[in-house]
């Protein structure tokens, strides 16, 4: 008797001590711990990102203003921005400032990370000068500028009287705004520079010596192993470009105190937006705008990645 009782005792300890270690290995494939930790996050992302979201798609479809609930008025918002002039004036300017800016941004980027990629003494001099306009704030920059295309005083229209010619009212013309936006633009491309930099850094130097073996200069070794090496970081500065592009705000709005002059040359897009909804408070009108917006990024960086089969080519494949 006393022996099975030895017996019963001597497996209720095995087992107890077998049981520890399968609650520990629980507790330590558990996901709670985790989710914990990830709480504030994943609080913060449903309450200032999910939520109004979504309230800015039903808010599309009213009257909502901020101070008044609104009424559902269906698709009408949408509606009236087809009949709304400078709802497609500020699409046109939009457009404009993209297609200039994002093809001259890569182009110059380009030549850029290729010169300041030499093994030259003091390089690292170079390459801080280059990306230390990104640093300033776009407010700063736009009023920086706004001095220097003075068309009286200003730095750019003096140096053209030094070789003859008379310089225009760059911020002041319907003509040159939008150009005038781009050139600023352009003067602060010093972070996609570095992320060619550092694709550049990620092309294999064997494919430069086969090159030389074969006998090709220095263009066709640009064209030929270089370019189609970098297409990978091309695709990507092209897609955060156009998303870029597409949102401008700062400068513009600080160019004109908010007003788009000369002529609305300078209304862009997510300026009207936004003055329809903190202005005008026509929050469901602006609501219906962001909507528009994103079907259009979508729209556009859909394209892109559909035609990047066609034209990036990665390592490798």
């Amino acid at each position: 008797m006393k022996q099975v009782t030895k017996n019963s005792t001597m497996q209720t300890q095995m087992q107890g001590s077998f049981a520890k270690p399968k609650k520990r290995a629980m507790l330590k494939n558990s996901s709670i711990p985790g989710w914990l930790f990830a709480s504030p996050w994943v609080i913060g992302l449903l309450l200032f990102y999910a939520f109004p979201l979504i309230s800015s798609i039903y808010f599309s479809f009213t009257t909502y203003s901020i101070l008044q609930p609104g009424e559902f008025v269906g698709f009408k918002n949408y509606s009236d921005l087809l009949h709304d002039g400078l709802f497609w004036e500020s699409i046109y300017n939009t457009i404009y400032f993209a297609v200039f800016f994002v093809p001259l941004s890569i182009i110059i980027g380009i030549a850029l990370a290729m010169m300041l990629n030499m093994k030259v003494k003091g390089m690292s001099i170079y390459r801080t000068m280059f990306f230390l306009p990104t640093l300033v704030p776009h407010v700063a920059l736009a009023v920086l500028w706004m001095w220097l295309l003075n068309p009286g005083f200003g730095l750019v229209n003096g140096m053209l009287e030094v070789v003859g010619i008379t310089g225009p009212n760059w911020l002041g013309s319907e003509t040159w705004s939008k150009p005038s936006l781009v050139l600023m633009s352009l003067w602060a491309i010093g972070q996609p520079v570095i992320i060619y930099l550092a694709g550049l850094g990620d092309i294999p130097q064997e494919f430069y010596e086969a090159a030389e073996v074969d006998g090709a200069n220095w263009l066709q070794k640009t064209w030929k192993v270089t370019l189609p090496l970098l297409t990978p970081v091309i695709f990507f500065n092209l897609v955060m470009g156009a998303i870029g592009a597409f949102q401008q705000f700062t400068l513009p709005y600080t160019l004109t105190q908010g007003q788009g002059s000369p002529a609305n040359s300078l209304t862009f897009y997510v300026m009207y937006l936004y003055d329809n909804a903190f202005k005008f408070f026509k929050m469901g009108y602006a609501s219906a705008m962001a909507w528009i917006l994103f079907v259009i990024i979508m729209a556009l960086t859909a394209v892109i990645f559909l035609t990047s089969k066609r034209w990036v080519h990665y390592q490798g494949k």
